[in-house]
């Protein structure tokens, strides 16, 4: 090594022993609001759900049936691996929160419907778009302190690895878009409600009346990206809506995509509860779509706060 030698002959040893490096501190950051522990603890319920995933996905496949699959090998050890990182990914925030004096939201019971290697990436690709949206949406939120957006935002990049990873093995890009798409805390814990059976504790978080996406299902991963003009179809129950709606009034889809935020798309009637909206140019990537009353005007956060008549219904585009 070349600095102790020059630092002998050029007679600074003593300084660097008299001022030694400093040591870098492995502190966990504080929760400092109210605001810090309500991103914390979405997060946390977030990860918990995709170590379930995760974990399902390398123990209930054989090396053998991912190979058959048409993965490359060592692909089953690395979904291991990425459970082993959301493992990490909850056992810290749930630390965090615990050495605030909060209590860590407890793991729920999840029911996950893939079939095979497969079904699982593609849906493993669609959790994971909901987890960085999340982590994207709560960022911009984590104002108090500068060490727990930096602690956040080192777990989003890991999970866009983990999933430019899966999509590559599917063959899929491994980077569809040039941004993710944020997703404010309502429309992210509503996503992950369609994979919950039970829970010990949910979020004080509304719970919006449910958006289906029926066509395409499941969601593939496609490549080429989905054309501009391709009919997407969605189902609801009008009786759940939390206000009253015109049967005959006109409905639209907030489409929350990328940095463009959201696009508002006319829909027509295929019958009482079910739309088709076309997909709009430069849609790509993972977007989520929102049933409204709104023909625009409103940013994501607005749609959340009193445009959207449901949840968002998520649809991978690319």
């Amino acid at each position: 090594m070349l600095f102790p030698t020059t630092a002998v002959a050029l007679g600074l040893l003593p300084l660097a022993l008299s001022h030694p490096v400093e040591k870098r501190q492995n502190a966990l950051p504080p929760v400092n609001s109210a605001t810090d522990e309500s991103v914390l603890q979405l997060a946390l319920y977030l990860e918990h759900l995709e170590l379930s995933l995760y974990t399902g996905g390398y123990t209930n496949f054989t090396d053998a049936e991912y190979t058959a699959a048409g993965f490359p090998p060592g692909f089953r050890e690395n979904v291991g691996v990425i459970a082993d990182h959301e493992k990490t990914h909850s056992d810290t925030i749930a630390t965090i929160l615990t050495n605030a004096g909060k209590d860590p939201v407890p793991p729920c019971t999840y029911k996950f419907p893939y079939t095979d290697p497969v079904s699982f990436v593609d849906l493993a690709n669609a959790i994971t778009s909901v987890g960085i949206g999340a982590y994207l949406g709560g960022g911009a939120l984590l104002t108090d302190d500068p060490t727990l957006l930096t602690a956040a935002s080192s777990i989003v990049t890991v999970e866009a690895r983990h999933d430019a990873y899966l999509r590559a093995g599917v063959g899929g890009s491994p980077f569809p878009t040039a941004f993710d798409t944020a997703l404010t805390s309502v429309f992210a814990y509503n996503l992950a409600q369609m994979f919950i059976v039970s829970c010990p504790r949910q979020l004080p978080i509304t719970i919006l009346p449910k958006l289906t996406a029926v066509a395409p299902v499941p969601p593939p991963i496609p490549n080429p990206p989905t054309p501009a003009g391709t009919l997407l179809k969605f189902n609801f129950d009008p009786s759940t809506f939390f206000v009253k709606v015109d049967p005959n009034a006109p409905l639209y889809i907030g489409l929350v995509n990328m940095v463009t935020n959201v696009t508002f798309i006319e829909t027509t009637s295929c019958g009482t509860g079910c739309v088709t909206a076309p997909v709009p140019k430069g849609a790509m990537g993972a977007a989520f779509a929102v049933l409204t009353t709104f023909n625009g005007g409103l940013n994501e956060n607005q749609l959340t706060e009193y445009g959207a008549l449901t949840a968002p219904a998520e649809v991978i585009l690319s």
